[in-house]
């Protein structure tokens, strides 16, 4: 087994990890003002984005799933690794030799299975390159070279061959020093009848990498006529490879995609090399396997796909039968983008790769200037099976038309199109095709799309209601705790033994943030997390009694147990020491999202002072002395100014509590 990675390895990880450059490489991320950024989840399907992430804290958020973390974190949930998988993954990233406790450098077979199996494949494409240039080649290079590919070409997109023996990558990568259960498991190998055998032989071959660029799988197309395989072969599954959510070609177009708001899906290799190198930068394909669920989860968040008004995805199929039946399956998920898409077919049934050989580049970027929506063109294909010219035909059209008019979820759009519908087919009788569309197509009057002024998509409950506050609303002594059946618990009066005499343990009241002492209360604390130099000692001298809210005193403690906010040197570090203290991990979420939830200064540029900090904190303190005002006017009521001696004392409390009122009212005054 490995050592313990070292403290100072591990700190050094975190400093040269860039958070927004990381989460970068995985999804689209747009500046959200206040030093924010913010793209769709990639842990839960959503409409709009609610990921936030702030660079000057190195942390991450979810607002809708209260999910959240450092850069550590990040990749251990959307890698699916350890936590000292995900030190090394971005120790490699960031060019960091890391230490171990236990005596140096750790060899190469005690590291991590996924970093062992990642080395492998960069190892085995780089094998594969160099066997590309070989006379035993010939036949590849003379393959792409008849599709239209020059020998740079085939360099820009790592192409190589896999020579035609038994067992030559098993070899190579054996002196490697890479073992028999590492080959096996990273599919480059598989188990002959006298040992291991390549799993690619005599074959042309892509490497297929994710969208950071590492190389995880390999697609190989045979040669020889005398070969009996399949003529396209992948990489089976494995711990790096899961061909329903990986896009070949995404690390190379994920950029583009970003800035144009746009993504053409092909179906092939050589089809996302030649849209590339004819200039559609945006080209992926999906490796061996239908396009799915997963794919649409790569794209959008590519895309941040958040208004159907903005941003495109086209699909590309071949004009035959068969690429119907891919753009009616594309037609299936159609529902799943918020944003619009289309569908590109050459007439001819040309693929793009086809398209670029016989008429150049610019034949391909008029494919795809002549995109046509995938509503069209699903409903077009239908009708195109009938004989539009007798009575019979168009009723047969208009019937097998009407479902696929009937599975568009906005009411207006369905609308529209089954008024197309009466056109394309010439039917005349637009009432005719809307009662034949009900009959047929079996969907009740909905909306599914969000509004065009904004909003949230119908039946899309909203994150801030089903979160119920902090940790899923789990409210309880400490940030995030839970009282019974996970319910907030009691609040600061009943903690200090205010409850209703007679009733029992008081109610666990629900976290409110729209109730405006949680809000205000709330504003304190990120102003303390986020911005602790504009605190100054005011905040070290709130006491953590005057918070209503349990976990918002819970907090209080956490930062005096840190030292304070006048003790703050690093913003960064700041966050990360609180995080580190936390008691468990719904105390750490909740402090997360306090470091990354914008605070809501006032002014055009919403960003806080020290004027607005110091009125902040003033407005917790009088909220405090208005209730402790209250409990002491009550206490008044319940004493004789005559007979009680204790009553002057009470009444020179409440002059003073008064007093201190109207100063902390003045100094909250303007800036709140």
């Amino acid at each position: 087994m490995a050592g313990r990675i070292r403290d100072e390895d591990i700190a050094l990880v975190r400093e040269r990890s860039a958070i927004e450059e990381v989460v970068g490489e995985y999804l689209q991320l747009r500046n959200a003002g206040g030093g924010s950024l913010k793209g769709l989840c990639p842990f839960h399907d959503e409409k709009t984005p609610s990921f936030n992430v702030t660079p000057a804290r190195g942390l991450w958020y979810c607002f809708s799933c209260s999910e959240g973390g450092d850069v550590i974190k990040f990749v251990q949930k959307i890698d699916n690794l350890g936590f000292a998988e995900a030190i090394e993954r971005l120790a490699a990233r960031a060019g960091i030799e890391l230490r171990y406790e236990q005596g140096g450098h750790v060899p190469g077979q005690e590291q991590s299975q996924r970093r062992r199996l990642l080395a492998a494949h960069a190892a085995a494409a780089e094998f594969y390159a160099e066997q590309f240039g070989t006379q035993a080649a010939a036949d590849g290079r003379a393959f792409l070279s008849s599709r239209g590919f020059e020998l740079a070409d085939a360099q820009r997109f790592g192409i190589g061959y896999a020579p035609a023996g038994w067992d030559n990558l098993v070899r190579h990568l054996r002196g490697r020093g890479f073992t028999e259960p590492e080959l096996l498991a990273g599919g480059l190998a598989s188990q002959g009848r006298r040992g291991l055998i390549d799993k690619f032989r005599g074959r042309l071959i892509w490497p297929i990498a994710d969208l950071t660029g590492e190389v995880i799988a390999f697609g190989a197309r045979k040669l020889a006529a005398d070969d009996d395989g399949p003529k396209y072969l992948n990489t089976p599954e494995t711990i790096l490879f899961k061909k329903s959510s990986v896009l070949y070609g995404a690390n190379l177009a994920k950029r583009d995609i970003a800035q144009q708001r746009k993504a053409v899906l092909v179906e092939g290799y050589t089809d996302v090399m030649a849209c590339h190198l004819a200039g559609i930068t945006t080209a992926v394909a999906t490796s061996g396997t239908s396009f799915g669920e997963g794919h649409v989860t790569i794209l959008r968040r590519l895309l941040m796909d958040d208004s159907q008004f903005r941003g495109e995805v086209i699909f590309t199929f071949d004009g035959d039968a068969a690429g119907r039946r891919a753009a009616l399956r594309a037609f299936s998920m159609e529902e799943k983008f918020v944003t619009q898409t289309f569908v590109a077919v050459q007439p001819d049934g040309l693929d793009p790769c086809d398209l670029r050989q016989k008429h150049g580049d610019t034949a391909v970027r008029d494919l795809i200037a002549q995109r046509v929506p995938l509503y069209e063109y699903a409903i077009r294909s239908a009708i195109g099976e009938h004989n539009l010219d007798t009575a019979e035909g168009r009723l047969a059209a208009l019937d097998a038309a009407a479902p696929i008019v009937g599975r568009i979820k906005d009411q207006g759009l369905r609308r529209v199109y089954a008024v197309y519908l009466d056109r394309w087919i010439g039917m005349m009788d637009e009432q005719l095709v809307l009662d034949r569309i009900r009959d047929r197509g079996g969907r009740a009057p909905a909306v599914g799309r969000r509004p065009a002024g904004g909003g949230r998509p119908a039946g899309r409950a909203d994150p801030q209601a089903a979160n119920g506050g902090p940790a899923g609303g789990q409210e309880g002594r400490g940030p995030g705790s839970a009282g019974q059946n996970g319910q907030p618990g009691p609040s600061a009066q009943a903690r200090n033994g205010r409850a209703p005499h007679g009733s029992g343990p008081a109610p666990a009241p629900r976290y409110d943030e729209s109730d405006p002492v949680v809000n205000i209360e709330r504003q304190a604390l990120k102003l303390a997390v986020q911005r602790p130099a504009l605190c100054g000692p005011g905040f070290d001298e709130l006491d953590a009694e005057i918070f209503t809210a349990p976990a918002h005193a819970a907090v209080r403690e956490l930062i005096a147990a840190c030292g304070g906010v006048t003790a703050v040197r690093s913003v960064r570090e700041w966050a990360e020491r609180l995080r580190a203290a936390a008691p468990n991990d719904s105390a750490r979420d909740f402090l997360t999202r306090l470091a990354v939830e914008p605070i809501e200064a006032p002014g055009l540029s919403a960003e806080p002072d020290a004027r607005y900090a110091e009125a902040v904190l003033a407005r917790v303190e009088e909220l405090a002395v208005s209730r402790e005002i209250a409990e002491t006017k009550r206490r008044l009521q319940r004493l004789s100014p005559v007979t009680d001696p204790d009553y002057n004392r009470k009444f020179g409390d409440l002059v003073a509590l008064e007093q201190r009122k109207k100063v902390l009212s003045e100094r909250a005054a303007g800036a709140l």
